[in-house]
């Protein structure tokens, strides 16, 4: 069986105001030449759908052209999940009926969980279904004051699938959470935090008996402390800090086994999102932007350190989706959380002081010509404080 795994489409997403919508569009039109091209089984979307629990006009008519080319031209089975983004019981509206076209979406969790069966010339695929549910939901289903966290939650779950799984069939868990292994997962800031102090993790031992385990939620495409539990990642990048990831889709083939055998396929976007750095003549210097695609979501860190007139408007003139900017290095902000006066800064005069600030906030180096500014400036508001 071959199974084209996807996870958080985030349909309907903004990015500093601005509508993703066309690039979404785009986006999943290169999702249906994949599936044309590979002929999968089904689909899967492993949750965030939507990318809020009431979205847009545009986002639910793009949602339905792109579920009617693939269910009713092209004959692929879609299954689909709710995720943390979306309203469970908006998404699994009329889940009865449209089962009859082979579109089934996991609205809410259920006691029992639902069990998908798709049938392939080496028998039945068991598809276990478990949309995004909070542990005091889950608590309530279940009616277990004992679960108190997203892992408590995940292990009365999978305790009840156990309960009834052929293991001498082939079987594929679908959920939306933070499913962490050994390794430190990879995370972005598009990702809406589940819950605060770490009681979002759910460990990846309660799917190690699944031949595959399709993940939503980290917008990375990574394993989750196993080779068969695996995040698609999102097909577009919703954050600059993606800049740096691979945006696709996974195909799984499971042989008559239950073997999984796993590939990637690359998603190139209509606009990527890019960081650029260097100061505005730089930036805006033909040879700095040739050869690459300007109509990219750019976000700039200019390092001029003078003042300068309506920057994001002259960088617009040749980056027409700039969408933000900043003055400075991140990083040199970033390095040290703490107050840029270090220890002793009782002791300090105001000079020192200035001078530890203006080198931590900038990364440059405070010269004489600068420590000779400042002092004057200091001294003139010592004298006009004094004459109060």
């Amino acid at each position: 069986m071959r199974i084209l795994h996807t996870a958080d489409w985030h349909i309907g997403k903004q990015l500093n105001n601005t509508s993703l919508i066309e690039d979404q569009e785009y986006i999943l039109k290169k999702i249906i030449e994949i599936i044309e091209e590979e002929r999968p089984d089904v689909l899967v979307i492993a949750g965030d759908i939507y990318d809020r629990s009431i979205p847009p006009v545009e986002a639910v008519e793009l949602l339905d052209k792109a579920f009617n080319r693939i269910l009713l031209e092209l004959n692929i089975p879609i299954i689909a999940i709710a995720g943390n983004h979306d309203n469970g019981d908006r998404l699994s509206f009329a889940s009865g009926i449209l089962k009859n076209n082979k579109l089934y979406i996991e609205g809410r969790l259920k006691p029992r969980v639902n069990k998908i069966v798709i049938e392939d010339d080496h028998g039945p695929v068991n598809f276990y279904v478990i949309p995004y549910a909070d542990p005091a939901y889950v608590r309530e289903l279940h009616g277990n004051k004992d679960i108190r966290t997203y892992n408590d939650a995940m292990k009365a779950i999978i305790s009840g699938i156990n309960q009834e799984m052929n293991t001498d069939q082939r079987n594929i868990a679908i959920t939306h959470g933070f499913i962490t292994g050994i390794e430190e997962p990879e995370t972005c800031e598009s990702e809406r935090i589940l819950y605060v102090g770490g009681t979002d993790f759910v460990s990846y031992e309660y799917f190690k008996q699944f031949n595959y385990t399709a993940l939503g939620h980290l917008h990375g495409q990574q394993k989750a402390g196993d080779e068969r539990i695996r995040y698609s990642g999102s097909p577009l990048k919703y954050s600059f800090s993606e800049t740096e990831h691979s945006k696709g889709i996974k195909l799984i083939d499971i042989d008559s086994a239950g073997n999984a055998n796993i590939r990637f396929k690359e998603l190139r976007p209509m606009r990527d999102l890019r960081i650029i750095e260097g100061s505005l003549d730089e930036l805006l210097a033909p040879d700095t932007y040739r050869g690459t695609n300007t109509d990219d979501y750019i976000h700039a860190v200019l390092t001029d350190e003078g003042e300068l007139m309506d920057p994001i408007g002259k960088l617009r003139s040749v980056y027409s989706n700039i969408l933000s900017m900043e003055r400075g290095k991140a990083v040199n902000r970033n390095k040290d959380s703490r107050t840029s006066a270090g220890e002793g800064f009782r002791q300090k005069t105001k000079l020192e002081l200035f001078k530890a600030f203006y080198e931590s906030m900038t990364g440059n180096e405070f010269t004489p010509e600068r420590a000779s500014i400042i002092e004057k400036l200091i001294n003139e508001m010592n004298k006009a404080g004094r004459s109060e």
